[in-house]
């Protein structure tokens, strides 16, 4: 075959789509038990599990090499089969994952007791060129020596005194006035895109939280889920706006926002392509996270406190929210304050009259005494 989807399933054969999106297929004989078939028809390996199936016997699929003990393949295994890996949000284990396939890639079986500071200094060098990634790099090297150490796999954390790398970056540029006008004039109530922002501005959730939004989260007005990437209970009152936005919008499900097939976004990844296409269309070269961060500004600006903005936006550490309030706090304190100075001048300076101001008189007295 040429590893083409046959359009008619085998025998036996059943098709599911996963909450996430992806395609599995079974093998089940009437009532029995279902059996998982790795690839899909047209592929050897389907055949080869479709084929034991239909013998009863069991396929074991190829895993590829073992992880020898104390290599750093089998540690990185250990690892992902924890707790700690666990409790990290679907986005985070994705991307830590892949900075632990290169590492395997490379050193898989090599002892990792060998792996040292100097090592770790090494990859983030070779990854200078781009900091932020190898500053993630870092953090997921951090995790899974923290966790080695706490199981007394490593004496000594090789990572504790190694450095992020610096850089200079705003992240995701903030909306501004101009282009919160312009989008919401190219996008009228009513529709999808409107109502994404008016859900994103007013809410301050992220990108992997507004896809999975939907009317299961609402009570009345009063807006309630639990994030994906910190796992924290949030809860903010939509305002009347927000609520005519949703009222005015079609759609066929319990979701908030659906894409253009009538079906809600499969990822995170989708619906904010599919938002910053909107973006452009209006004029505005920003992001979802760009709107969330205007808003944290609003709200710190308005004279939210740190614990306040860390309940609204799922912050499960204050520094976040002192990115807000520091800026914010700054300039309310820096006009509070020279309004003080000033009062305080006023006290101990006497006022003086302006050129402007002299009496006519005491111009005469002066010019006299000039001439004089």
């Amino acid at each position: 075959m040429n590893g083409s989807m046959p359009r008619k399933l085998p025998l036996y054969v059943v098709k599911e789509r996963t909450r996430h999106g992806k395609v599995i297929f079974y093998f089940r004989i009437g009532k029995g038990e279902r059996t998982r078939l790795n690839g899909v028809p047209g592929t050897a390996e389907f055949n080869k599990a479709y084929q034991a199936a239909m013998k009863g016997e069991r396929f074991e699929k190829d895993e590829g090499p073992k992880a020898a003990p104390k290599s750093v393949r089998w540690l990185i295994e250990r690892y992902m089969e924890s707790s700690a890996w666990a409790a990290y949000s679907t986005a985070t284990r994705k991307q830590h994952g892949l900075f632990f396939k290169q590492v395997i890639e490379k050193a898989g079986n090599e002892d990792y007791r060998n792996i040292t500071r100097k090592s770790i200094m090494n990859a983030l060098e070779d990854r200078k060129g781009t900091p932020a990634l190898a500053n993630n790099f870092l953090k997921a090297m951090k995790g899974l020596f923290k966790w080695a150490l706490r199981n007394e796999m490593v004496r000594e954390d090789p990572t504790a005194n190694v450095d992020r790398l610096k850089h200079k970056t705003k992240g995701f540029p903030v909306w501004t006035a101009s282009d919160v006008e312009a989008f919401c004039e190219h996008w009228p109530v009513g529709t999808m895109p409107r109502l994404a922002f008016e859900l994103l501005v007013h809410s301050g959730i992220r990108r992997s939280d507004v896809f999975r939004a939907g009317r299961q989260h609402l009570s009345g007005n009063v807006f309630s889920m639990v994030t994906e990437k910190t796992k924290a209970a949030i809860t903010v009152e939509l305002p009347p706006r927000v609520m005519e936005a949703i009222a005015a919008t079609k759609r066929s499900g319990l979701h908030f926002l659906e894409s253009s097939l009538g079906k809600p976004f499969t990822s995170k990844e989708s619906f904010g392509n599919w938002f910053g296409d909107c973006c452009r269309k209006a004029g505005v070269e920003k992001s979802a996270h760009g709107l969330r961060k205007l808003s944290a500004t609003l709200a710190a600006n308005g004279g939210a406190t740190t614990h306040e903005l860390m309940a609204q936006y799922g912050w499960s550490n204050v520094q976040q929210a002192e990115v807000y309030t520091r800026g914010a706090d700054r300039a309310r304190l820096g006009v509070k304050n020279s309004r003080v100075v000033a009062e305080q001048l006023e006290a101990i300076k006497p006022r003086t009259a302006a050129p402007n101001q002299i009496p006519p008189n005491r111009k005469q007295v002066e010019i006299s005494k000039k001439k004089t």
